[in-house]
């Protein structure tokens, strides 16, 4: 099996040379939305304004083909203007639904934090259900169907911290950083990336994706590496780090992340090292220290210092 995943795997070099082209210095964090993507969740990404988070996303839509909607949250956004309304048609005599941006394959909701929570919540059945229900009819969502959330940091004015529920419905949490020197240097001297992303091309069609999302489920797993994955759920639910530990959901969604990360990477077996590498990504922004904030990467390193690998 391993020569078909690595063949498999083959066809998404293109798709990370191009990301890297448009969002430089970046390689880790490309990686763990593609990863995200593979294992079929929903990618919060979380840093200050202007470090690329908005470019990626669409970048990501683009590079895989995937029909794109973008809505800027604001205060003043209603759940209408996310999954859509009916409009009175004159002609008609009747009233017609519009379909709302939620009706896409890959919806980035920017500054998902600056709307009111009555409006963040529009977005919860969607991301769970991969359908809307509107005026008592259940309205089926496009295949794939992925939402990108950006928001900034909680300190920030004007922003609405998203309730642990909608959190939950992200599969993962990352962050953009500043770019090294060379790589600024090389932004203030190129070509401007929105230009890029409008000149930029499809590599793959949504239906390859879908075949490599099922080629990522037949990753191997071992009863040991299974294993450490359960200790790790039982060491933060009895670990007094943390207010509560990691629920069943964020255990099969690490499981799945670690996966997808294994499958990008030519493997066709999962090892402990593919848990740890999307563990921050994964149980981030899902667990709370119950002594001050931690970085996420503080937050993991915490777990695999203290869960070991048998």
């Amino acid at each position: 099996m391993k020569d078909n995943t690595m063949t498999m795997t083959g066809v998404l070099d293109p798709v990370l040379d191009r990301l890297n082209e448009i969002v430089l210095d970046k390689e880790e964090q490309i990686k763990l939305a593609l990863t995200c993507l593979l294992a079929r969740g929903h990618l919060l990404i979380e840093d200050l304004p202007g470090l690329g988070k908005t470019v990626l996303a669409h970048a990501l839509g683009g590079t895989l083909g995937l029909a794109y909607q973008r809505v800027q949250f604001t205060s003043d956004l209603l759940p209408g203007d996310i999954i859509g309304c009916s409009v009175y048609d004159r002609n008609k005599g009747e009233f017609v639904f519009t379909d709302g941006p939620v009706f896409t394959q890959l919806l980035l909701a920017d500054e998902i934090n600056r709307a009111t929570p009555k409006c963040q919540s529009a977005l919860l059945e969607a991301m769970e259900e991969r359908q809307v229900s509107i005026e008592g009819k259940a309205r089926v969502l496009p295949v794939p169907f992925f939402v990108i959330a950006t928001q900034n940091p909680s300190e920030q004015v004007g922003t609405f911290p998203l309730p642990e529920s909608q959190l939950d419905r992200f599969l993962m949490c990352i962050s953009m950083g500043y770019p090294n020197r060379e790589a600024e240097l090389e932004l203030f001297r190129g070509v401007d990336r929105r230009r890029m992303l409008e000149e930029l091309e499809p590599i793959m069609e949504p239906s390859v994706l879908a075949s490599l999302q099922q080629e990522v489920e037949r990753v191997r797993l071992s009863d040991a590496v299974l294993d450490y994955l359960h200790r790790i759920l039982e060491h933060t639910r009895t670990s007094e780090t943390f207010h509560q530990g990691l629920s069943t959901r964020a255990g099969l969604g690490l499981l799945r992340a670690a996966q997808a990360w294994a499958f990008l990477h030519g493997e066709d077996k999962l090892l402990p090292g593919d848990i740890q590498k999307v563990l921050p990504s994964v149980a981030g922004h899902r667990l709370v220290p119950a002594a001050g904030r931690m970085s996420a990467a503080r937050i993991a390193e915490e777990i695999i210092s203290t869960v070991g690998v048998d």
